[in-house]
């Protein structure tokens, strides 16, 4: 039986569409038309994938709180908005709520596809974590790769999946420049720049709440970032 993804789309025909594809390509589909009936669902059973539009029906914003309240279910659910809406501003709140990638949709079905995979690709590899290495320490920072967990001076920061896997590429080998694409194949995700260049902004700022100080995370111009000891 072929993985489950939810989609959460309030345009009927957009909705079929996409359906229709993603069962082309082997994948269950449970669609939905609004949060509500889409949140009911998910507490009885969880996909292995969600794809959120942002606007759902009256809810301008239903989208965020659909993923905010998914993520609550599950740290793991891959989660990808498929939204019209293409600021900045709606890609960083979508991360926020703890998204792992932003599609718009006139991004083409190869694209679509191959971010789902990507993300499935990763969700094996979680299931299976490196037996050589169970805890990744760099002075204050401690990650443990068993529970998916990050530590700095001995303080949780609350990341979600794609940013422990960036910080964990870029703490393996301080002082080591990763680009983008690097840092995408690292963290078994396939996103364009913005989204990466998000994701580091994102990180920086949960654990500057931890500790003012921090500036681990140095952007080297041109080339990506590299974690500094």
């Amino acid at each position: 039986m072929g993985r489950t993804v939810a989609i959460v789309e309030d345009d009927g025909a957009i909705r079929a569409n996409y359906a229709d594809m993603l069962k082309k390509h082997g994948y269950q589909v449970a669609a939905y038309a609004d949060r509500k009936s889409a949140t009911a669902a998910f507490k009885t059973r969880l996909p292995d994938l969600a794809l959120l539009d942002i606007g759902l029906g009256d809810e301008p914003d239903g989208g965020f709180a659909l993923c905010r309240d998914l993520r609550a279910m599950s740290a793991a659910v891959p989660i990808i908005f498929l939204t019209a809406r293409d600021s900045d501003f709606d890609l960083v709140s979508g991360l926020r709520m703890g998204a792992d990638d932003y599609l718009t949709k006139d991004a083409g079905l190869p694209q679509l596809l191959a971010r789902i995979s990507a993300l499935f690709r990763r969700a094996d590899l979680l299931s299976e974590p490196p037996a050589s290495e169970e805890v990744l320490e760099r002075g204050a920072l401690r990650l443990d790769m068993k529970r998916f967990l990050a530590t700095w001076q001995e303080k949780t920061i609350d990341l979600t999946l794609t940013e422990f896997w960036i910080v964990h590429s870029l703490a393996r080998y301080p002082g080591h420049v990763k680009d983008r694409d690097q840092l995408m194949r690292d963290a078994h995700i396939v996103v364009d720049d913005a989204t990466i260049t998000s994701h580091i902004k994102r990180i920086r700022k949960k654990f500057q709440a931890a500790d003012a100080a921090f500036g681990s995370i140095e952007s080297v111009y041109g080339l990506g970032y590299r974690w500094n000891s």
